[in-house]
């Protein structure tokens, strides 16, 4: 990709980006103040944040993989599951995923 195709994608998905933040700015108060428009609202980053998140778990490149990162994420959610600090659950994800890796090479 040359220079200034690279500028141009740029500078195109810049002001993509403006004129969404535009279009959401000139949304009417009534719309927003609607209960089902608030309570999508409050779901869409948790709904975004667990897509990136199993993306990032078992993908790889092109290919679905299920290696260390997939039982590092499992043994998160049984930690969550049973109420352990956040720290803990950081702490038996990557415990859980470095083994997993180690013993699978």
């Amino acid at each position: 990709m040359s220079s200034g195709t690279l500028w141009a994608v740029v500078l195109a998905g810049s002001l993509g980006c403006y004129l969404l933040k535009l279009a959401g700015l000139s949304v009417p108060a009534a719309w927003v103040e609607r209960p089902w428009v608030m309570r999508m609202v409050t779901f869409v980053p948790a709904a975004l944040l667990a897509a990136l998140v199993a993306v990032q778990a078992v993908a790889s490149g092109q290919d679905l993989v299920v290696d260390g990162r997939l039982a590092g994420l499992a043994a998160a959610a049984v930690a969550l599951a049973l109420r352990a600090p956040f720290v803990v659950v950081l702490v038996v994800a990557g415990a859980t995923g470095a083994l997993v890796h180690v013993i699978g090479g």
